[in-house]
């Protein structure tokens, strides 16, 4: 895939629509949860997601490079989605979204360290400022949201929530060597049969429901479409056109999102320093991309000696 000096438009497009998908997941898996246990919710949007990669699978291509990059396509999945809806399924449990997207805030910083390190991706003071910028953001963001729901284990459920984030990493890390392989659908293909495949065994741990309520029925089928199948999609194609780093900061958009549809969904509102955090929020992320960067300017030619021509 070919890398862009300035981050495209479609890329940012993509990661922003991503984030806001992945926001209403939140929102879905609460509601899913509420009729279905979370092994079960997790199964269910993988192999939705499975079952519409199937028929487009032999033109997504990836095949010929497949068993050369098995090892890290495997460890990828292994990473996300494999473990990190384990942890994240059980996180909210036990915390509130309040909470859980605090812990977030801390996947730009871990993934730029470890790009900085694994990718050899070099941050700007820009970009160190809008992380910083951004994770401030969040902090403040969720720090003075209001309790809606009851935390039964706050420190437990962060606790899970961050080791999700550690999986995210390494998910990122591995996702952008690979893109340079294979297409983003074709990876993210490789995510849901791999899910599909590692929770297929709830149906066998997890009692059935014997009846499938609407609301949560259809907070299943958004999992598995539009978050599995769509958000993943888009977010692939995101990171493999500009660095991990900055993709990674997108993730802070989501406790901006999840605000919003909490208050269109619940009728919450947000206080004046939630919409200042907010805004803080989008400051960083604008900064860690090169909207609005001014280009190096180009090296200048030396000038031939007098007496010279060329």
């Amino acid at each position: 895939m070919p890398q862009h000096p300035n981050a495209p438009l479609p890329a940012l497009a993509a990661l922003t629509l991503a984030t806001i998908l992945w926001a209403g997941s939140f929102i879905a898996m609460k509601l899913a949860m509420g009729a279905f246990s979370p092994l079960l919710v997790v199964f269910g949007r993988m192999a939705l997601a499975a079952l519409v990669f199937l028929p487009i699978m032999p033109r997504l291509g990836g095949f010929a490079n497949l068993r050369r990059d098995i090892r890290p396509i495997l460890f990828m999945a292994l990473c996300e989605p494999c473990l990190y809806f384990i942890f994240e399924a059980n996180a909210l449990r036990f915390t509130q979204v309040s909470q859980a997207g605090m812990v977030t805030s801390l996947l730009p910083l871990l993934v730029a360290a470890t790009a900085a390190i694994v990718l050899k991706e070099r941050l700007s003071r820009r970009t160190l400022f809008g992380l910083f910028l951004a994770v401030a953001g969040v902090l403040v963001l969720s720090a003075t949201g209001s309790q809606s729901e009851a935390a039964p284990s706050p420190a437990l459920g962060n606790f899970l929530e961050f080791l999700a984030m550690c999986c995210a990493v390494g998910y990122i890390v591995t996702l952008k060597k690979l893109s340079t392989r294979h297409k983003p659908l074709f990876l993210t293909a490789m995510q849901s049969f791999a899910g599909a495949i590692f929770f297929l065994p709830a149906l066998f741990l997890s009692p059935l429901p014997e009846h499938f309520p609407l609301i949560p029925s259809l907070a299943v089928i958004f999992l598995g479409l539009g978050v599995t199948f769509v958000a993943y999609g888009l977010y692939n194609y995101g990171v493999s056109q500009i660095p991990a780093a900055k993709a990674s900061v997108f993730i802070n958009l989501i406790p901006v999102f999840t605000l919003l549809f909490s208050w269109l969904v619940l009728d919450e509102h947000l206080k004046p320093v939630q919409y200042a955090a907010a805004g803080v929020v989008l400051a960083g992320v604008f900064l860690t991309t090169s909207i609005g960067e001014r280009a190096p300017p180009p090296p200048r030619t030396p000038s031939p000696p007098r007496g010279e021509t060329f």
